[in-house]
């Protein structure tokens, strides 16, 4: 709750004008307590895992020609019934987890220290601030990411997440409950480290889930403007990881690839990449080819034509 009761009483305590933005601030939150403008955080994300994967189901339920044609593994298609399914999963989890989560959850954000009140942060502020979540979360995520590849972190925790191996916007947070616990520290890790203005960490909690849904839309389009991030890694690079399932020991990334890369856990992905480059054809076809898989790269542009990989797989 900010300690000012007028906006001329703000002006006055700050030795400045408030801008337009922090006017609006001003006049939304004056009488609104810290927790339950944290709290907005639960309204936010349940809006964020409702609507955001909306057009896409449409344009699946549809099969829109147009749109079908960036879908990564076209000969998956779920049912209406199916996608309910999972939406009804992902909101019960919602409410009897990821909610009380955030409510719990608010005693340690008062204690990193992030404000609420005025002056708001500046684009610059926001943007580095940014910047710091999206690399640590990335980092972070990347390691437990991989402990869930596990024998034991699979089988009991991570395999649920996996039910879905051509996943859909709606599926992005289905998973183990606990798994909402492991993965979801990496997100308020950055907030920790670097606490900054209430705004910037709802804003990045949305962005975040955003990032989410969009690598598990299960569809890759050229106009996304995630493409122009250095190192992102998308719809199509996460896809895989999916497709592979239990046996993916590949692209644990969550948002950019670089940890990947340096460690050596996107080998298999790029060698399919080769291969369906070669082949001219969507690695769905070739990961199921096993004699395809085992030949060297070298082997399969000598005996191998797109024509015959297709066959090999039908």
């Amino acid at each position: 709750m900010l300690p000012y009761k007028t906006i001329n009483e703000a002006e006055t305590a700050l030795n400045g004008t408030l801008t337009y933005a922090e006017t609006l601030w001003f006049n939304y939150s004056a009488n609104k307590s810290d927790f339950i403008l944290y709290c907005h955080n639960i309204i936010f994300l349940y809006v964020v895992f409702t609507l955001i994967p909306l057009p896409l189901v449409v344009v699946e339920l549809l099969g829109a020609a147009k749109i079908a044609r960036y879908k990564i593994q076209p000969k998956v298609r779920l049912s209406f019934a199916e996608i309910m399914s999972c939406y009804k999963a992902v909101i019960k989890l919602f409410f009897l987890v990821v909610g009380p989560l955030q409510l719990v959850s608010y005693p340690a954000y008062k204690f990193i220290g992030i404000r609420t009140g005025l002056q708001l942060p500046s684009k610059w502020e926001i943007l580095m601030q940014l910047t710091v979540y999206l690399v640590v979360e990335d980092y972070t995520n990347y390691w437990l990411h991989r402990l869930l590849h596990s024998k034991w972190g699979y089988e009991n925790i991570h395999k649920v997440h996996h039910e879905y191996t051509a996943p859909i916007g709606f599926a992005a947070p289905y998973s183990h409950w606990s798994e909402i616990l492991i993965l979801g520290f990496p997100a308020f890790l950055g907030p920790a480290m670097v606490p900054g203005h209430i705004t910037t960490f709802l804003l990045w909690m949305v962005l975040r889930h955003i990032e989410a849904i969009e690598t598990h839309s299960g569809y890759d389009f050229p106009w996304t403007p995630t493409k122009y991030i250095p190192f992102y890694g998308g719809a199509e690079y996460h896809d895989y990881h999916h497709y592979v399932g239990g046996q993916s020991h590949s692209n644990f990334a969550s948002v950019f690839t670089y940890c990947d890369y340096i460690y050596g856990t996107d080998k298999g992905y790029r060698y399919q990449k080769k291969v369906a480059k070669v082949l001219r054809t969507p690695y769905e076809y070739i990961f199921h080819s096993t004699p395809w898989c085992n030949l060297s790269l070298e082997s399969i542009i000598h005996v191998a034509t797109p024509t015959q990989a297709l066959s090999k797989r039908d």
